[in-house]
């Protein structure tokens, strides 16, 4: 494995177990076994290493996500019919949970997205984001159009409240032990996508709050 490799792989675990600003650059060339000139040779700054963890796997997924976005919306414009909320709701959640599972950093790695979704943490949410905007607008827009009885602002929170879920099932999902109020269940990651995927189509498709006058 060559040197920048081993940058990013060290600098994901600590930035997942100790969130990005505990986690010093010393610490990090440290793990890497570098010194620190090579980690500025290669990144620049601790932000850049930081944008250049997130984008190396997240890039792929969201891939991943917008080919299956898309190939759903034109199947759907084929047969002149709304797409299904459950199929947008498992093309975004399922890539996260599938085939990376057996990957060790990709357990870090959705730890680190899961501390940007529930601790207060500007600049990874900020890189985060920017990262997530294509998909974040293809999926508010389908699920616009797959739920003509509710209004943007609804669609808008909806969204907000699955991330917010997806956020804590990750977490939980990379963290054994983290948060289960005594309860130790081994939930393998189909059943889970499987609950996921019920849970938010239940919550897009039920009924929308009246209209105020």
């Amino acid at each position: 494995m060559d040197t920048k490799q081993e940058i990013l792989n060290a600098a994901e675990v600590l930035f997942a177990r100790s969130g990005y600003h505990a986690s010093s650059m010393r610490a990090i060339t440290e793990n890497a076994g570098v010194n620190l000139a090579l980690v500025n040779y290669h990144f620049g700054s601790k932000e850049a290493l930081l944008e250049a963890v997130i984008a190396r796997r997240l890039r792929p997924l969201n891939e991943l996500r917008l080919k299956r976005l898309k190939e759903i919306r034109n199947r759907s414009g084929e047969r002149n019919m709304r797409p299904d909320p459950e199929e947008i709701l498992r093309a975004y959640i399922e890539p996260i949970f599938g085939s990376r599972e057996p990957e060790r950093g990709w357990a870090y790695f959705s730890n680190l997205i899961a501390r940007a979704f529930t601790e207060s943490d500007e600049i990874v949410q900020k890189i985060l984001l920017r990262h997530m905007k294509p998909v974040n607008q293809i999926m508010l827009d389908m699920l616009s159009d797959a739920l003509p009885g509710l209004s943007d602002e609804e669609i808008f929170w909806r969204y907000q409240f699955l991330i917010g879920a997806f956020g804590r099932a990750i977490r939980l999902n990379s963290s054994p032990g983290y948060g289960r109020l005594k309860r130790n269940f081994e939930t393998d990651s189909e059943t889970l996508i499987t609950m996921l995927v019920s849970f938010s189509t239940g919550g897009m498709k039920t009924t929308g709050i009246p209209a105020q006058r």
